[in-house]
């Protein structure tokens, strides 16, 4: 069952879509659920290009698993202004899908997974480092260097433009000097030590976007930390958003063994903690 709802992030309602498992017959229907928060990208979507997320949101919750997936402010049916209030008001978006997912009776607080792409991997990992709620984090073709990987989308000529005259235009959304400031605040690879969970990136080969590098060069960072693990799929000939029916398939495929994996050492623990 899907249903469609809005959360508020005042002045705005952000658009969202609740992704619930089938109902189940084996005697567990009333055990609670995981839940993951699906964050898109750079003037993205929560449909994702070639419907991604809205794959990933229906394959994953039949596999058990609740899905929100929903619109920063100022993308796909969302209100607001993309790019007002930064990076800052990404996460704070964030949290606010967060909020809404934990409200709901049936989510294990203990199975809380962020799920981001590009922009919305770096995106996640902050909400992460901030946000104790958030256990585990699946990064998908990230974002390491938020100011020099936009700009390397938007083109040089639109910083300069927003710099020189207050703001700028690129494919219809107005970019202001503050924007591109907030992206130059926040450095995912050194914030990353505050997020103390297992995670998972996913990147292909052929990423024409964000180089697949920067997945070797953030599971080097991940392995510094003292607790949490970190895994990796490389997805050959995958490009940015994984958008050949085999590379969609592969990433969602090593997002759930990895989803399964973690949550079997988990009950592990627990089990050796009695």
């Amino acid at each position: 069952m899907e249903r469609h709802f809005h959360i508020r992030s005042a002045p705005w309602e952000l658009a969202a879509t609740l992704h619930y498992p089938p109902e189940r017959e084996d005697g567990r229907a009333h055990e609670r659920l995981p839940a993951v928060v699906i964050c898109h990208g750079f003037l993205g979507s929560r449909i994702g290009e070639n419907r991604l997320f809205v794959k990933a949101a229906r394959y994953l919750s039949g596999l058990g698993y609740m899905v929100l997936r929903f619109d920063y402010a100022g993308c796909g049916e969302s209100e607001g202004e993309y790019g007002e209030g930064g990076l800052d008001a990404l996460v704070e978006q964030t949290r606010l899908a967060l909020d809404y997912a934990l409200d709901i009776d049936l989510v294990d607080p203990e199975r809380v997974i962020l799920l981001g792409h590009s922009l919305g991997g770096a995106v996640a990992l902050l909400t992460a480092a901030a946000d104790k709620r958030v256990k585990r984090l699946v990064m998908w073709a990230p974002v390491a260097h938020p100011f020099t990987d936009i700009v390397g989308i938007t083109g040089r000529a639109v910083f300069d433009d927003a710099t020189i005259q207050g703001s700028a235009d690129y494919l219809g959304y107005r970019f202001t000097p503050a924007y591109f400031e907030s992206l130059t605040a926040h450095q995912p690879l050194r914030e990353l030590s505050r997020f103390g969970g297992d995670v998972l990136l996913v990147h292909g080969t052929s990423d024409e976007v964000i180089p697949v590098d920067y997945t070797f060069l953030y599971q080097k960072v991940f392995w510094t930390r003292s607790e949490g693990q970190c895994d990796k799929e490389i997805i050959l000939q995958g490009d940015h958003a994984f958008s050949t029916q085999s590379a969609t398939e592969q990433a969602l495929a090593a997002t759930a063994r990895w989803l399964e994996a973690a949550q079997r050492r988990l009950e592990e623990w627990d089990h050796w903690s009695i």
